[in-house]
């Protein structure tokens, strides 16, 4: 493994220190990442439950209430001539002890396989230790990373570490590679030691993959960006994101390639701001802007945003600054200001959103709360029949 940390492209300087501190309602033009005259001067004044509404087919692959269980952390992929999903299976609360993942699939994402563990029994935390379904730093745990295509092949990454906080001190991340022969999941190794990241690789136009990494002290240290996987599967750089420990409680980083070569990462605020920071990086993610509150709202819940295959962003989250109800899903032409927002799926917990598109559909996955994984296949036609009203769109 190899370590590189560079300085940033530059340091805040008193005006943006200044901005931190002004009301949430004042935003400055580089701070947009929602903009229309539907979006009223405080976007946290949405009427969320009455956005337009996105027409989608609807399907439950898992649901664990009766067993009291938790799914969570859902990712999908289409790859061969199939749609994969993968998830967080555990019992109890999210992430305890004896936690494992599981999988399942579909040749058209509505009619889905049985689930099926894709990750052994964590260590130490069989349903007989004493330790399953425990937040015990002697109990360990998987939790899903999402799928990863590299050279032709499947693989699945997954994270192990203790139960007892996030993240415990032995924390990896592991790949395991489908097996088409044997019908299943090798462990291939360790892909990063001190590390969870929160959606796959992509690939950057360096031609390497690029990864976010949190290690197991990330709430002091901030967010990283792992670059690499090239040469070998643990063959990895990592690079800071400074200030994703200072201006916020950095979580859960989403990021994507503008069309002008820069890449934007994006992170939920822990530190409850109700909005969405943003960072910009002008040389492949090496160095990044300190990140900077936008104006686009949000409940402290995970995120995800894809540039579909005609060029537009689409971005799925919880917008509403106090719960993660509804789903919503955001559409740009730029990828930096979104300019609409439509109803998904909500009266109720919905959460922990992935997405792909596949064969002029979009599909959602997600999970209800806590205890179920859900998919939305949403056709790309009606996606751009969404129109937004002409003045704000208020409670």
């Amino acid at each position: 493994m190899k370590a590189s940390f560079r300085q940033p492209l530059r340091f805040v300087n008193a005006i943006s220190l200044a901005l931190l501190f002004l009301p949430a309602v004042a935003f400055s033009q580089s701070d947009a990442m929602l903009s229309g005259p539907w979006v009223p001067a405080n976007p946290h004044d949405i009427d969320f439950d009455n956005l337009p509404h996105v027409p989608s087919q609807h399907v439950v692959i898992s649901d664990v209430r009766k067993e009291k269980g938790v799914h969570q952390h859902n990712y999908l992929i289409w790859h061969g001539d199939r749609y994969w999903a993968m998830w967080s299976d555990g019992p109890g609360v999210e992430d305890q002890a004896g936690q494992r993942v599981s999988y399942a699939t579909s040749a058209d994402g509505l009619k889905w396989s049985q689930p099926k563990f894709m990750t052994p029994v964590p260590r130490d935390s069989d349903p007989d230790s004493p330790y399953y379904g425990t937040r015990s730093p002697k109990g360990f745990r998987w939790i899903a990373r999402g799928f990863w295509e590299r050279d032709g092949e499947l693989l699945a990454l997954a994270s192990l570490d203790e139960s007892a906080q996030f993240f415990g001190p032995s924390l990896e991340l592991r790949a395991f590679r489908w097996n088409e022969a044997t019908d299943a999941w090798d462990d291939i190794g360790v892909v990063q030691k001190n590390a969870i990241n929160n959606f796959p690789p992509k690939k950057i136009a360096t031609g390497q993959w690029m990864m976010s990494r949190r290690t197991h002290d990330y709430k002091k240290t901030g967010v990283q960006f792992m670059f690499g996987g090239v040469e070998g599967l643990d063959d990895w750089e990592s690079t800071p994101v400074l200030g994703s420990a200072d201006e916020l409680s950095a979580e859960e980083p989403c990021w994507w390639t503008l069309p002008d070569g820069r890449i934007a990462a994006v992170f939920r605020d822990n530190r409850k701001s109700g909005y969405l920071y943003r960072s910009l990086s002008e040389d492949d993610g090496r160095t990044w802007s300190r990140p900077t509150r936008t104006n686009f709202p949000d409940a402290r819940s995970k995120f995800n945003c894809i540039q579909l295959k005609d060029g537009r962003y689409v971005l799925v989250s919880n917008p509403h600054p106090q719960r993660r109800d509804p789903l919503a899903i955001s559409v740009s032409d730029d990828g930096v200001v979104f300019t609409k927002m439509g109803y998904l799926i909500g009266g109720r917990h919905v959460d922990y959103p992935h997405l792909i598109e596949h064969d002029g559909a979009i599909l959602v996955a997600f999970a209800g709360g806590k205890q179920t994984v859900e998919v939305l296949k949403i056709k790309l036609d009606d996606l751009n029949a969404l129109q937004m009203p002409d003045q704000p769109l208020v409670k």
